[in-house]
């Protein structure tokens, strides 16, 4: 069943405490029992305590216009049945407690991506494409209700990044089920990176990431390096208003991504339970070439070395399937009644089981 939620109370769902939170919040929001989001004044906020970050000037809005960003076609929209408008001049930050931030730093050290070395009981099925250099990528695509165990994972994202010998740069957004990590089954979204310190992080769990909407405080649907400052934006697509510029990872976090990035893709990643069971992924469902019946990723582009968008198939892709007893991946067809409204779509997933391999 598609996620239909409120997007704003889908990151982090943890108790009430900030721990890098030192002033009084102007205005503070609770979305739920467990989610509270307080209003701080944006030059305050916990992400410039990066050590990176000393000299760091924050950037309020990108330097270029990206009208071409928006979504064209939909499948459903996110709803906001609960609206964040801190006050101007502040951003919405999560109240985490200790324990998320333990945890985050944690699964932050495992977390998976296309760069990562082998890992026993990690399952992919996406599409990536290699080359670049890549200044963005944009894709749609959905969460959904899974039965997902407290040892296991499930998570459909975009990504970018780059990687010399052993080190790695990585930015990701996206869908996850991680009951370790969250601490309950549902679904959340999140952002990830990893920097030239070797160190990743979910979101505001630590310092790094620089919000600047004050509506909207989770990361998700565009990453795109800014032409002018070299800083990293998620940007929020919007179907029928203005797109929503939620903040950017600064370039000052990254040594091999000044010139862009060499790899990017979509899809989706498991983590199965040191029994070997496998979670599902996407919504649960074989690709069937059916788009309706199983999870399904449209209108995925990238910003090429000029700041030119096009379908990621434009370029040469690869298609990543590690375990098709489990999980499958079908490209989305070619018809122009399916090129007008989709782009370059797949449709991925699977039930996973315990015949998955290593």
């Amino acid at each position: 069943m598609t996620i239909v939620m409120n997007l704003l109370s889908l990151l982090f769902s943890t108790a009430v405490v900030y721990s890098n939170q030192s002033t009084v919040p102007l205005r503070s929001f609770k979305m739920s029992e467990n989610v509270t989001y307080d209003c701080v004044d944006i030059y305050k906020q916990p992400g410039l305590n990066h050590h990176l970050l000393k000299t760091h000037k924050i950037q309020v809005k990108p330097s270029v216009s990206r009208p071409e960003l928006k979504m064209q076609t939909g499948n459903n929209e996110t709803s906001n049945k609960k609206k964040i408008r801190c006050p101007n001049g502040t951003v919405p930050i999560l109240r985490n407690t200790k324990e998320f931030i333990k945890n985050s730093q944690f699964f932050a050290k495992k977390h998976i991506h296309p760069l990562t070395v082998d890992s026993p009981g990690t399952h992919i099925a996406g599409v990536r494409s290699n080359g670049g250099p890549f200044r963005g990528v944009e894709a749609k695509f959905n969460g959904y209700t899974l039965n997902v165990g407290n040892d296991q994972a499930s998570y459909s994202q975009m990504y970018i990044g780059g990687g010399l010998k052993d080190e790695v740069n990585f930015i990701s957004a996206g869908w996850m089920i991680n009951p370790g990590l969250f601490g309950d089954g549902r679904v959340w979204t999140f952002g990830f990176w990893k920097g030239k310190d070797g160190k990743g992080c979910y979101n505001t769990a630590c310092s790094g990431f620089i919000q600047v909407s004050k509506v909207v405080p989770i990361l998700w649907y565009s990453i795109h390096k800014d032409k002018n400052t070299g800083n990293w934006w998620i940007t929020r697509l919007m179907k029928d208003e203005p797109n929503e510029d939620i903040g950017y990872w600064p370039k000052e976090l990254f040594n091999l991504l000044d010139n862009g990035a060499n790899m990017t893709g979509v899809g989706g990643v498991v983590q199965a339970s040191r029994s070997g069971s496998g979670p599902p992924m996407g919504n649960g469902n074989f690709p069937n070439g059916n788009h309706e019946d199983s999870a399904t990723f449209t209108n995925i582009k990238v910003l090429n070395s000029n700041y030119e968008q096009s379908q990621m198939n434009s370029f040469p892709i690869d298609k990543l399937v590690d375990s098709d007893k489990c999980y499958g991946l079908k490209i989305g067809s070619l018809l122009p009644f399916y090129r007008l409204r989709f782009g370059f779509f797949f449709n991925y997933g699977g039930p996973g089981g315990n015949s998955c391999g290593v």
